[in-house]
């Protein structure tokens, strides 16, 4: 199946090298429109040093962390945001009568290259992050911050996932599901701890954006020796859990389009 999927990145990867110049414009416009978010913490810590105890350099480093999860999640797992429309057209009959994975072939039937603009955007501050946040390293708190991305990615892949699943009910995308994705990606700049004690209890027992954000960037920056904090990104992987119980309710429910 790797070697399938390895296949359908290079068909991707030569479509849209097709239209080079249309390509890197669509990427640089990427990169300026993650720059103007980070913009806006920038100019937001000239007028306030610190929110809520983290320093800039902190607050950077976390959105770092959390925009590179959330882009490569848009990267790999874009087919599910146009999820509905390949139940509206028919191409998901066309998908079941194949011998392989249905969420293997929604995956591959779309990679969101442009999506590199922000992964560079996120790296640039992660990097920066880094170097100034002041951390001491070690090889625990190194894995703790690969730990973070790949719950990241993992996370919105599965909020992906169940923004998909929704199609076979609604037969269209439910907008509202943004907030999940889109909108937790500009409020998850600044630790979730700055929204007060609910917001930071729906994202660690609900949707767990704080098992892959703000604990482990407690440990990660020294605020806590709770070693099991560096664990908790692994198990926030474990939401895509229930959103795959939607996902199969509803392949078990589909009925075709009849087209």
């Amino acid at each position: 199946m790797l070697r399938l999927y390895k296949k359908y990145f290079s068909i991707h990867l030569k479509s849209v090298m097709q239209y080079k110049v249309s390509f890197f414009i669509t990427l640089i416009g990427n990169f300026i429109t993650s720059f103007t978010v980070f913009l806006g913490v920038v100019f937001m810590f000239q007028r306030f040093h610190r929110v809520k105890d983290f320093q800039f350099s902190e607050v950077v480093l976390c959105y770092g962390i959390l925009l590179l999860g959330f882009q490569i999640s848009q990267m790999f797992a874009s087919g599910f945001k146009v999820f509905d429309t390949m139940i509206a057209d028919g191409q998901f009959d066309r998908i079941l009568t194949r011998p392989c994975n249905e969420i293997f072939q929604v995956l591959a039937s779309r990679i969101d290259f442009v999506r590199l603009g922000g992964m560079f955007q996120g790296v640039v501050m992660f990097v920066y992050g880094i170097s100034q946040a002041g951390v001491d390293w070690t090889p625990l708190r190194v894995l703790t911050l690969i730990f973070m991305v790949i719950g990241g990615s993992v996370v919105f892949s599965a909020i992906f996932l169940l923004d998909g699943a929704f199609a076979f009910f609604t037969l269209e995308g439910l907008e509202f599901m943004n907030v999940f994705s889109y909108g937790a990606s500009e409020h998850g700049k600044y630790p979730v701890s700055i929204y007060g004690k609910g917001m930071l209890t729906f994202c660690t027992f609900v949707v767990p954006y704080a098992l892959f954000q703000y604990y482990p960037l407690l440990f990660l920056l020294g605020r806590s020796d709770n070693l099991w904090f560096m664990f908790l990104p692994l198990i926030s992987c474990w939401f895509v859990v229930p959103c795959w119980l939607v996902w199969r309710l509803g392949v078990h429910r589909y009925k075709s389009t009849g087209s």
